[in-house]
C-alpha cells in the first residue's frame, strides 16, 4: 500500500481520462456539427471496412435515483416513454446513415444507462433489429450491457441473447445494508446471485460485477464482505471503481448524504488496496485501473495481446477508430474530433424530429491533442509508452520535469525514450497522466472540475 505522506502527496482533483482532452478542456468556440461530420466521413473511410464502428446507445431512465450516481439520467416509473425514447434514437441513427458513405460494420455495441433493463425486452429487440437492420455485423462483434439485478429478467438476458449479446455488467456497488440505503440503491445479494446465474445458463461469455469502493460509510469489513460475497459468484470481470463525490455537478443526486459520512483519503486507499489484494488471491488481475478480470475473460487476453483499448464506454477488448453515441448526452469519437448530444430528453427530442444531429457540443483534435491522446492512451491501458527521437524532452521539457516528481518518488522508470509505470505507481496512474496534459497545465481549474485522484 502506498505511504500516506504519497496519498497526501498526489490525492488531488484529476480526470479519469476517458478521453484526450478531457471534457471541460474541449475547444467549443472552434467546433461545429459541420466539422464534426467532416472528420466523422474522413474516420468512418479509413477504418470501417478495416475493423467496423463502435455503437454506444444510451438508455437513461431509471425507476428510483440512485444518489451515488453521476450518470445523466430521467427518473420515471413511466414506460410509456420507452418507444418514443427508442423511435428518436431510431431517428438519429437514421442520419448517421445518410452522413456515412457506405454500410457500417458494427463491431461493438454497448447498451448503458440510466437503466437499460428497464427497457422492455420486447422494445429492446424492436430497437436493436432496427439498427442491424441497416447494417452489417462484424464477425469478431463484441455486444454488452449494463443491468441492473432487481429488474434485469430471464427475458432481457434471452432476448439479448439471440441478438449476439454475450456479456453483460451488474451494478452491485456494495452488500451492506447501511451504504445500500445511503446511497439509495437496495439489492439483495440473492438478485445478483440470481441474475448472473441466469446468465451463465443462457450462455454469457463474460459477467462483470462493478462495486465501488469509497461510498459513504464503507469501511474496511464492509468492503471485505461484498468481496467475499462477489467470491461466490465468481464473475468473469469486476471494475472496482474509486466513488467519485462530484455534488457540485451532479446537484441534489450526489447529496443524499453529508461529506464527513464518507472515508478519508487515507482509508478510501486502504479499501482499494485490500481489495485488490482480495481479488487477486481469488484469481483476478488487476487491467490499466479500477479494473481486473479472470485469466480466461477476454479483457485480459486483450491486455497480454497489447489490443487493450480505452474510451467513454471505459476499457473495452478491442478498438474502433470510430464510435457514435447515440441517445441523450451521449458522446461520440472518431480519434479526430469528439462530439456530445444535447442532455436534454426534450432538446434532444426536437432536434431529431427536426432532422437534425442532437449535437450541442465537441472538440477538434490538433496535431498536438493527437500526440498527448497517444500517450495517455497508452499509459491508461499498458502502464506505458515510448517517443522518439527525445520528441518530448526537445518539445515539451514541462512535461518530463513535471515526470522527474513521479520518477524521485519511485513510481515510475524513466529513460531518453520510455515511461513505464512500476507496480507501487498504479495507484497514482491518473496523476502520472495528468503530467502530459498540456491543456490542463495552461490553464489549471479555478473551480471543482474533477473527483480526487486517491
Amino acid at each position: 500500500m502506498p505511504s500516506n505522506t504519497l496519498i497526501q502527496k498526489y490525492n488531488v482533483p484529476g480526470p479519469r481520462y476517458t478521453s484526450y482532452p478531457t471534457v471541460p478542456y474541449w475547444d467549443e468556440k472552434n467546433f461545429s456539427s459541420e466539422k464534426w461530420i467532416k472528420t466523422l466521413q474522413q474516420s468512418f473511410i479509413e477504418s470501417n471496412r478495416r475493423e467496423g464502428i463502435s455503437l454506444y446507445i444510451h438508455l437513461p431512465f431509471c425507476e428510483s435515483l440512485c444518489t451515488f450516481c453521476a450518470c445523466n439520467k430521467r427518473i420515471t416509473k413511466q414506460h410509456n416513454v420507452e418507444l418514443i425514447y427508442i423511435d428518436s434514437l431510431l431517428k438519429e441513427w437514421q442520419l448517421y446513415l445518410n452522413i456515412l458513405s457506405e454500410k457500417p460494420i458494427i463491431k461493438e455495441l454497448h447498451l448503458g444507462g440510466g437503466t437499460p433493463s428497464f427497457f422492455s425486452p420486447e422494445n429492446l429487440t424492436y430497437l436493436l433489429k432496427n439498427i442491424f437492420s441497416k447494417a452489417a455485423i462484424h464477425p469478431n462483434k463484441e455486444f454488452s450491457f449494463e443491468g441492473h439485478p432487481n429488474n434485469t429478467t430471464r427475458e432481457h438476458l434471452q432476448s439479448l441473447y439471440n441478438l449476439g449479446f454475450k456479456r453483460v455488467s451488474f451494478g452491485v456497488q456494495d452488500y451492506d445494508s447501511k451504504v445500500q440505503q445511503a446511497i439509495h440503491r437496495i439489492q439483495p445479494l440473492k438478485n445478483v446471485k440470481k441474475v448472473t446465474e441466469l446468465a451463465r445458463e443462457i450462455g454469457y461469455e463474460s459477467i462483470s460485477h462493478d462495486l465501488v469502493f469509497g461510498l459513504p460509510f464503507q469501511d474496511l469489513n464492509k468492503v471485505i464482505h461484498t468481496i467475499s460475497m462477489t467470491e461466490l459468484m465468481q464473475p468473469d470481470r469486476i471494475a472496482f471503481y474509486s466513488y467519485a463525490h462530484v455534488p457540485w455537478i451532479k446537484g441534489v443526486g450526489q447529496r443524499g448524504f453529508k461529506d464527513e459520512d464518507l472515508p478519508s483519503g487515507e482509508v478510501k486507499r486502504e479499501l482499494y488496496e485490500r481489495g485488490k489484494e482480495l481479488l487477486e488471491k481469488m484469481g483476478y488481475f488487476e487491467i490499466g485501473m479500477d479494473h481486473f478480470s479472470l485469466k480466461s475473460d477476454s479483457l485480459y487476453q486483450s491486455m497480454l495481446n497489447r489490443k487493450i483499448h480505452r474510451n467513454f464506454m471505459g476499457y473495452t477488448s478491442s478498438s474502433t477508430q470510430v464510435m457514435i453515441g447515440l441517445g441523450v448526452s451521449s458522446i461520440s469519437d472518431n480519434w479526430y474530433a469528439f462530439a456530445q448530444n444535447l442532455k436534454t430528453i426534450e432538446e434532444y427530442y426536437q432536434k431529431v424530429n427536426n432532422h437534425e444531429l442532437p449535437v450541442f457540443r465537441g472538440h477538434i483534435l490538433s496535431e498536438e491533442d493527437l500526440f498527448i491522446r497517444r500517450h495517455i492512451l497508452n499509459l491508461m491501458c499498458l502502464l506505458e509508452t515510448q517517443w522518439e527521437n527525445e520528441i518530448i524532452e526537445k518539445n515539451y521539457p514541462e512535461i518530463i520535469e513535471r515526470l522527474r516528481v513521479f520518477e524521485a518518488d519511485n513510481l515510475i522508470k524513466l529513460s531518453d525514450n520510455s515511461l513505464i509505470i512500476k507496480e507501487n505507481g498504479r495507484s497514482f496512474i491518473r496523476n502520472i497522466c495528468m503530467a502530459f496534459d498540456l491543456r490542463m497545465m495552461k490553464n489549471a481549474p479555478q473551480t471543482k472540475l474533477f473527483s480526487m485522484t486517491v
